[in-house]
């Protein structure tokens, strides 16, 4: 019987849905609907870019495999070339795929990182699942790995009727709108394509100036369905007063049909302006090496996001750090990290054995030592050195000071009280802003301080950030600017206060104003971080370079050092000045004074100067371990300064051995007479004996062409030059997130905020994109209604 009897499957709940309407009944329209509403949506910006890891083409709903080959197409294949291809035993010969096979196949051949193999991208799309071809699978789910048999490749292709060639010409087909049935029954005139051609591009005008400000597209609501036009609808009004033939033809008939005004238009010239800039950013990389630096952080509405940085040096010889991309993750740990790390990269057929430099800011899921992102890279890429953010070290070395001395922890808490105090309302403020304008103002009249432009600006009281210790210097500089003014409100505030805890605390916070410790503690610190703040502003550069930053790591060393040999008599003298100007009292410093219920000496305030002094300089030598490293050390031989004083030949051969990859033994012996030749050409050259710092000196070897002269020298350059110094890119990265991704605009999805970033962030390469190179994108992604 079960021949001729087919069983039915077991009752779903839609299955009894639907009998319950009746046996001969069809589905409803509303059953349909809520059918394929629940078919689930494709993120693009998530499919993975290595073949090896991606689903069947079957396995999408057949309503989408269009746009989804479309989006593949567009990137096209993965061909990451300058990967290290790992060699394995065939027949007793190493071997290992051949990087040259992408200039022969360069228009379907794909490699798959993860498992060392070939695919074929138009196999991919367009096979079917039924019959076979030459070499069946292999290039389509399993992957082809056999190096010593390159003739399966031209087998794979076969003839003109082969069915690798049917596949590639339907993908030629699905990209070449114009021949599609839909535009062949909406064949447009000569005068539409213009009009269309016209609105397109006042579209893209308005959303390039929102996108370079920062700017909201529809108002708070930023949401696919939102039906709320805003600043998009308000500019190209505005463009249209300005010119007839966008009033003409955009206004006139955008107000019949707004589909270009839409969201999801607007999110799609968004991604195009977006692709466009990332792709000037690789290709201005090329294949050349480069640094990542990474770091996470959550958004406005608890999203997880990673971004990811490049380093590397462009074709003049310049530093450069740009954003490649903000990626939401999931979970945080080191495995999952680098999985988007290597995804992201591949997907711009980069790979990580191209990496010559690793930067993050200290957390255990980057840096630590066998399970951290750090460790999982340099398993696979022995060259990715690693350097702990500069930035983040001196944060830390600051944090230990202030904590840790009680005096002076005191004094950060107590300076903290007073800024949350004095500027806890408007009014407090706008008494210090007329207070001030007053002193300043009788001190011009008496002549004590001089005016002028851009002098005595109206200012108020800074408050200092804990990420960011360099910050507490000009909160103590404006305190020590705006002290007596402070004092005026606290007393106004202990007198006239409402709420009696304020008056407490005004009165405690002014008593401790008038204490020579703090005058003391306040003139220390500001000495002590005006000199680690000069190194902490040079770290925010793009284009640090490490042995420039090492340089200022050992001058702040240097002037800390000197002022805990030198510093004492002309610190006591300028507190003393201050406290007899603002009537504080002055203790005699040979007698015993009470402070706070107990005694203290005069060699207390000595103490506490050199104890704040004696601890900086111990975390910042053992903070700054880099600055001692072997790898440093040679690349300080480098240096142009002082007629390359510096230079030592056998330094920089022992350099050449961190890079196996880069310098084989024949290479290392060829740079071995480079180097001869190089340090005479450069001491006998004027315009190089004059150079200060190695980032110029790469400048200056491009200017003259005597990088084609000496290339393994400046490969050295350019390996020293991409070492990473501080995250203080990302960083920038994350406070524009804050800036575009704010509670009001909470609902941005994350291919959307990605986009608006990088827009944003590198506005200098968007601007020298086209706008017909994003029009050209936005027409290929899709099945457009209008045409070019």
């Amino acid at each position: 019987m079960d021949k001729f009897v087919i069983k039915l499957p077991k009752k779903s709940k839609d299955s009894q849905a639907l009998q319950a309407s009746g046996p001969n009944q069809e589905p409803s329209s509303s059953d349909c609907v809520n059918q394929f509403s629940k078919k689930s949506k494709i993120e693009f910006n998530e499919l993975p870019a290595d073949p090896g890891l991606r689903k069947k083409i079957s396995d999408y709903d057949v309503n989408q495999r269009d746009e989804l080959r479309r989006a593949y197409l567009k990137k096209g294949p993965c061909q990451p070339r300058k990967h290290n291809f790992p060699k394995r035993n065939i027949g007793g010969v190493m071997r290992h795929f051949n990087a040259k096979w992408f200039d022969i196949y360069g228009s379907w051949l794909e490699y798959s990182v993860s498992k060392d193999a070939t695919f074929c991208l138009p196999c991919y799309l367009f096979k079917p699942d039924i019959g076979k071809q030459s070499g069946g699978d292999a290039f389509v789910t399993t992957g082809f790995s056999g190096w010593n048999k390159k003739e399966r490749f031209d087998a794979h292709v076969g003839d003109c009727n082969s069915m690798h060639n049917q596949a590639l010409k339907k993908c030629h087909d699905l990209m070449n709108q114009d021949q599609h049935i839909y535009f062949a029954f909406q064949k447009q005139s000569d005068e539409l394509k213009k009009e269309y051609r016209i609105k397109l591009l006042a579209s893209i005008d308005c959303i390039r100036f929102l996108l370079r400000q920062g700017l909201a597209f529809r108002g708070h609501d930023e949401s696919l369905n939102s039906s709320n036009k805003g600043n998009f609808l308000e500019l190209l009004n505005f463009l249209a007063k300005h010119n007839d033939v966008i009033n003409e033809v955009v206004v006139g008939r955008m107000q019949k049909n707004l589909k270009l005004t839409s969201p999801d238009i607007q999110k799609d010239i968004v991604n195009a302006a977006a692709c466009e800039t990332r792709n000037s950013i690789i290709k201005d990389l090329g294949d050349d090496y480069f640094a990542v630096l990474v770091d996470e952080s959550r958004d406005v509405s608890g999203k997880e996001q990673m971004a990811i940085v490049l380093r590397y040096i462009d074709k003049r010889g310049f530093i450069m750090e740009r954003l490649l991309g903000i990626v939401h993750v999931t979970e945080t740990t080191a495995l999952s990290l680098k999985s988007a790390l290597e995804n992201l990269l591949l997907k711009h057929d980069l790979s990580l054995s191209r990496i010559r430099g690793q930067g993050y800011d200290g957390a255990s899921n980057m840096r630590g030592e066998f399970n951290g992102l750090k460790s999982l890279i340099m398993k696979e890429n022995q060259a990715a050195h690693y350097i702990h953010c500069f930035a983040h070290q001196l944060q830390l070395t600051l944090v230990v000071v202030a904590k840790n001395q009680v005096d002076i922890a005191l004094f950060f808490t107590m300076v903290s009280n007073i800024v949350n105090v004095v500027g806890a309302s408007c009014k407090c403020r706008d008494t210090i802003r007329e207070t001030q304008a007053i002193k300043v103002a009788q001190a011009i009249n008496s002549g004590e301080i001089q005016s002028g432009r851009g002098l005595n600006q109206e200012t108020n009281l800074k408050r200092a950030g804990d990420t960011r210790w360099g910050s507490h210097y000009a909160s103590l500089l404006n305190l020590l600017d705006f002290y007596s003014t402070v004092t005026d409100v606290l007393e106004d505030i202990e007198v006239e206060g409402i709420v009696s805890e304020k008056r407490v605390e005004s009165r405690v916070l002014l008593d401790y104003l008038h204490f020579f410790e703090f005058a003391f503690s306040l003139y220390l610190m500001k000495a002590v971080l005006g000199i680690t703040n000069d190194l902490s502003v040079l770290l925010q550069r793009k284009d640090q370079d490490i042995l420039n930053a090492m340089r200022q790591v050992r001058v702040c060393k240097t002037r800390l050092q000197n002022m805990r040999d030198e510093g004492w008599e002309s610190l006591l003298s300028k507190v003393s000045t201050f406290c007899s100007v603002h009537g504080i009292c002055i203790p005699n410093m040979n007698d015993d004074f009470k402070a706070r219920g107990r005694s203290r000496r005069k060699a207390q305030q000595i103490k506490i100067f050199n104890q704040v002094i004696d601890m900086q300089l111990q975390e910042m030598n053992s903070r700054f371990t880099e600055v001692n490293s072997n790898l440093l050390t040679c690349i300080a031989c480098l240096s142009p300064d002082d007629s390359f004083s510096s230079f030592n030949r056998d330094r920089l051969m022992e350099l050449a051995t961190f890079y196996p990859s880069e310098f084989s033994n024949v290479e290392l012996l060829t740079l071995d007479n480079q180097l001869q030749n190089y340090i005479v050409d450069m001491r006998s050259d004027e315009e190089f004996l004059e150079l200060k710092g190695i980032d110029n000196l790469a400048r200056q070897m491009v200017k003259t062409k005597r990088n084609q002269v000496y290339p393994l020298v400046y490969l050295l350059l350019k390996l020293a030059l991409i070492l990473p110094v501080a995250t203080a890119t990302v960083e920038r990265a994350f406070s524009t997130m804050k800036y575009i991704k704010n509670r009001l605009r909470n609902r941005i999805g994350d291919e959307w905020l990605n986009d608006c970033m990088l827009t944003f962030i590198e506005n200098d390469v968007f601007d020298d994109v086209s706008n017909e190179a994003i029009m050209q994108r936005f027409h290929e992604s899709k099945e457009r209604r209008g045409q070019l």
